[in-house]
């Protein structure tokens, strides 16, 4: 038989969720979507591609959080009927806790969603890491980042591409550029920006000794139909070149990789991996347009905080987060004082719990 302390939770999740929603107002957003698709409905609706696609974009993020609300109702009336029935029936209290415990997740989802309301927070991500000073340490840590991330993308089920990739010269990576698409992948991602540290025993050190090692971390939304760049081409300088590293065939004898360097900023960003020339290109100026956005809310609001500006510093003094693997195990957020000992878990992907932490943080500043 289920104990009171299981039977007590699953009411206190319930409880939860009604109180969020209330906050949300499921009402008043149905009533809005169906605006919004009334406009969509209108035979001149693309005759303004900016407001088109601001409102299929309101209606996109609206829809997805009619579906969660309908997702968890529907969860929760499953865990009430499996509860019932558990007291008859004992198979069903593993199906009760299975139940429960996907509907803790939803709500704790849900709950976060509502602090995703900046205005490309439902949009796709590009996420880039460099390594600091320091050689093949920090190349090797560089990587050790990326997979984390990729690794925390499958966990969230979304879906990830690596647009380029430098490898180290030994070990690690120099560079690399990972597009993950999801919803709301921005802005889950938005506060990971930043420089991340690493403290441990040296694998390429003979004498075992303790090494730090820097990273920084930048992230980007892809934009789109709603912002308008003006990028002059006489502004771009275009080179292509063969991709390195490992690759097909079409990759190691193909000049199908791209290079774009915009002179006036003199901000360059590469594409290495679609499939031909031309996907490479246009993959790379949605990174250059994005890096340009972000450059111009720099010059307007003049906050730091608010920008995906370059981390040229990337040393002391200015990390996010710290990874220490020895003489103790933990990883630290310096911001939001969230840590944990499990440091294996964390490079496995298991990154939610700072992640929750910075967009409840950040989202009391505001």
């Amino acid at each position: 038989m289920l104990s009171y302390e299981v039977k007590a939770s699953f009411n206190d999740i319930c409880k939860k969720f009604r109180d969020i929603s209330k906050v949300f107002d499921i009402d008043k957003t149905t009533e809005k979507l169906s605006e919004l698709e009334v406009k969509m409905s209108e035979s001149d609706f693309w005759s303004d591609p900016n407001s088109a696609a601001e409102i299929l974009r309101d209606s996109k993020i609206l829809r997805s959080q009619i579906d969660e609300i309908n997702s968890i109702d529907s969860l929760i009336e499953d865990g009430e009927i499996a509860l019932e029935l558990s007291d008859e029936d004992e198979s069903m209290e593993e199906n009760f806790i299975d139940i429960q415990t996907s509907l803790k997740k939803k709500v704790r989802n849900f709950e976060l969603s509502m602090l995703l309301n900046d205005k490309f927070d439902v949009n796709n991500v590009f996420l880039t890491i460099h390594p600091g000073a320091g050689g093949t340490e920090s190349q090797d840590w560089s990587q050790m980042l990326m997979r984390m991330y990729l690794r925390w993308v499958e966990r969230k089920g979304f879906e990830s591409e690596i647009i380029e990739l430098q490898p180290g010269d030994e070990a690690g990576i120099k560079s690399v550029t990972i597009f993950i698409k999801g919803a709301y992948s921005y802005g889950y991602t938005k506060y990971e920006k930043g420089i991340h540290r690493l403290v441990r025993i040296s694998p390429f050190d003979s004498n075992k000794r303790r090494h730090t090692s820097f990273a920084s971390v930048t992230v980007l939304p892809e934009l789109d139909d709603s912002v308008e760049i003006d990028i002059n081409p006489d502004d771009l300088r275009i080179d292509v070149y063969r991709a390195s590293g490992a690759g097909g065939q079409h990759v190691n004898r193909t000049e199908s990789a791209v290079r774009i360097t915009h002179l006036p900023t003199n901000i360059v960003v590469t594409c290495q991996n679609q499939r031909n020339q031309h996907q490479n290109k246009d993959t790379a100026m949605k990174i250059l347009a994005a890096k340009l956005y972000e450059l111009e809310l720099e010059k307007k609001k003049k906050e730091v905080n608010n920008i995906q500006g370059d981390l040229s510093d990337i040393s002391w003094g200015n990390q996010i987060r710290s990874y220490v693997f020895h003489p103790y195990r933990m990883v630290k957020d310096l911001r939001t004082e969230t840590e944990t000992g499990n440091a294996d878990a964390v490079m496995d992907g298991d990154i939610d719990q700072f992640i929750e932490s910075e967009l409840v943080y950040f989202s009391s500043k505001k």
